[in-house]
């Protein structure tokens, strides 16, 4: 390449103003960070002014290795190509605008300005320069655009939110510190799209694709999990977490994501589904595609594809396994998140929010992940849309069938249900902190015109409901409140209905099971032989003891009750199930003094010991994005029952505006108790 003397001195990538313009300012100020669709300028300072009929022209790499050259244009283009605008300043400086198609690839660029002699020859050349460019929700062509001001600042600029747990009666809130503006973020987010399989093997094509919001966000969702790649999380359930973190002790996705990105790309342990969408949530908005997270209510997870739950017992009460080997499974809770986007790969009238599931569960097109699917398909029950309409019609509409399997092999079915699956399906609400029920989003009103129509369209199982003969006994089951910790009652009825007394057997039985149904040990069984006088109700007392379920409650402090009812002279059993949640403390957090941008506040972290135990190994986790990384800070001492201890915690806080403090606290017995602080930082 021939040299010119030098005519070039520098380029200014006026990053802080382009970042400002482009709403990247958070995620760093020093590098130069934009969004696809929308100009960004730098400006080309020179020794002396252009040479008369001397040209500039502009070259872009991209990739990790530069694998994609890309040519822009040095005169106007359409919304499709590179392109870029000169106007000189004074003689020495030379003002840049560079404008991106709307379609471009996310990624990692270089730039270099070029002197072009009117022959065409490169006379000399800019070092190369990077910048990164991001999904542009703001831009109308872009197909990841979102109209509407308050929904962009929820689901891209967002860094906190609120994920909900619990079961459908008994909704509990969970805060979650996404974090996606906090440092080495963006750069862990690229890192975790260059590990993908398609990216090691064909990293050329792989960059290209990644233009389309559905390929970056479907090779996410299988990133996210580490069951076919390298991945970021691990998942279990069986509650061995003793080579990793319990997935209850995460209170945000940074320090998980800083700690795959730190070991190599090796995998985290542990997460569960609630973990796999937060650390999900993060990397899409950080990205620029507007996501959120969803919580499914009683979710059902069905193993055959017939959109059916189908739960076998047998005598004892204890879940068996089908034919094949595996088990059908109602979640208590099952998060997931929703990201916006135009579907081109599809028809007309399914743009909009997309299921996206990184919680490994199936396989899709052989890889452990699950979408983008449109909402409206889920909804109107169009299966045959990709990707993976079944799988999420059924999670959201499938009937629950019990049987009990009798010592000879035969089953008899006990209920059937249509309307336990898919409730009270929830987000967070724009407009503050409130919960937003979105269930009508996913399927049309019980026993409407359209559901019918939609279940027909999605080749639902037609299942007859039981009719158990003569049998004029009903069975139902309440409890009052449970506090984690406390002894509490469960209250088991049996209604007779009919004119004669009848006789009949009960069993009940308490067991401690995971939020996705998985048993973990038998608390409580009582028989009893019980006589109901015609139009009579009989009451059994079942009296939970912390003695009794202390011992074998997991992370997720659930309770199920099941109890089975069988007249005599009666073939058919009846069978009811309630799921009971442990109310669970909350820590209280309190930040004293003015927040400011570096300088130093204190926050005071108070917690009671609710158990009849003593609690030992206690330790308080701490973070919050702009405020501090994830901090942990040891109890004083073993905590004895009904006692209280407060820790302090002094930090900096980085960045201003509205930010929120989390704690965790987890001990030998207790674990996942919860606590937080919104603070207002200024400037200065």
């Amino acid at each position: 390449m021939a040299t010119h003397n030098g005519l070039f001195d520098a380029v200014d990538l006026r990053s802080h103003e382009n970042n400002q313009a482009h709403r990247t300012e958070e995620i760093d100020q020093e590098r130069l960070i934009v969004r696809r669709g929308q100009g960004f300028s730098l400006t080309l300072q020179c020794s002396n002014p252009l040479p008369s009929q001397h040209r500039l022209a502009m070259v872009l790499h991209l990739g990790k290795r530069n694998e994609v050259v890309v040519k822009v244009l040095d005169v106007h283009g359409g919304s499709d190509q590179w392109w870029f605008s000169q106007h000189t300043a004074h003689q020495s400086e030379v003002l840049l605008t560079v404008h991106s198609p709307v379609h471009a690839p996310i990624g990692h660029y270089s730039l270099a300005v070029l002197l072009m002699s009117p022959d065409g020859q490169i006379l000399e050349q800019t070092a190369p320069e990077s910048f990164y460019l991001l999904f542009n929700p703001w831009c109308k062509g872009d197909a990841v655009h979102l109209p509407e001001e308050e929904l962009l600042t929820e689901y891209i600029l967002n860094e906190t939110g609120i994920l909900y747990q619990g079961s459908w009666d008994h909704i509990n809130s969970m805060p979650w510190n996404y974090g996606q503006f906090e440092d080495d973020v963006m750069d862990i987010c690229f890192e975790i799209l260059d590990h993908s399989p398609a990216a090691l093997k064909n990293s050329e094509m792989d960059v290209t694709n990644r233009g389309d919001p559905v390929y970056v966000s479907r090779t996410i969702t299988a990133m996210i999990n580490s069951n076919d790649d390298r991945g970021v999380l691990s998942g279990r359930w069986d509650g061995e977490y003793s080579d990793g973190m319990s997935p209850s002790h995460w209170t945000g996705s940074v320090p998980i994501l800083r700690r795959w990105h730190e070991s190599g790309a090796k995998r985290v342990r542990y997460g569960q589904c609630w973990v796999f969408a937060g650390v999900a949530c993060t990397v899409l908005r950080c990205l620029g595609i507007p996501t959120r997270c969803i919580t499914n209510y009683s979710s059902a997870h069905d193993t055959d594809g017939n959109i059916s739950i189908d739960f076998l017992y047998n005598d004892r009460l204890e879940s068996v396994a089908s034919d094949g080997g595996r088990k059908d499974m109602i979640w208590n809770f099952h998060v997931w998140v929703e990201s916006w986007m135009t579907r081109e790969d599809l028809p007309r009238g399914y743009d909009g929010w997309q299921v996206l599931d990184p919680t490994p569960q199936e396989r899709s097109d052989g890889v452990f992940c699950c979408g983008p699917c449109p909402v409206h398909a889920v909804r109107d029950g169009e299966v045959g849309l990709k990707y993976d309409a079944p799988f999420i019609f059924s999670e959201v509409n499938a009937d629950v069938v019990r049987w009990i399997v009798r010592a000879d092999g035969r089953r008899q079915q006990t209920s059937l249900d249509h309307n336990i699956v898919g409730r009270n399906i929830s987000t967070k609400s724009v407009f503050g902190e409130s919960r937003e029920d979105v269930t009508h989003h996913y399927k049309y009103p019980e026993g409407s015109a359209e559901e019918r129509a939609v279940y027909e369209k999605a080749g639902h199982r037609l299942i007859m409901p039981v009719v158990n003969g003569q049998n004029e006994l009903q069975l139902s089951i309440r409890h009052a409140s449970a506090v984690h910790g406390t002894d509490f009652d469960v209250i088991v009825e049996v209604q007779n209905t009919g004119h004669q007394e009848t006789l009949a057997d009960l069993t009940v039985m308490s067991k401690a099971v995971t939020y996705n149904s998985l048993h973990r040990g038998e608390c409580q069984r009582r028989k009893a032989s019980v006589t109901v006088p015609a139009q009579k109700a009989h009451k059994e007392v079942l009296r939970l003891r912390y003695e009794h379920y202390g011992a074998c409650v997991t992370e997720h402090h659930l309770i199920r009750v099941i109890a089975m009812l069988q007249a005599k002279g009666h073939d058919e059993p009846i069978l009811q199930e309630v799921n009971i949640p442990l109310t669970m403390p909350k820590l209280l957090v309190q930040v004293k003094g003015r927040a400011s941008v570096s300088k130093k506040l204190t926050a005071y972290i108070s917690f009671t010991n609710p158990l009849p135990v003593t609690l030992r190994g206690g330790v308080f986790t701490v973070e919050g994005a702009g405020l501090t990384p994830a901090t942990e800070i040891s109890a004083p001492g073993d905590i004895g029952s009904g006692q209280q201890v407060t820790v302090k915690l002094t930090f900096k806080p980085s960045r201003a505006g509205l930010r929120k403090l989390l704690v965790d606290f987890d001990s030998d017995r207790l674990m996942d108790v919860k606590g937080d602080a919104t603070i207002i930082v200024r400037r200065w």
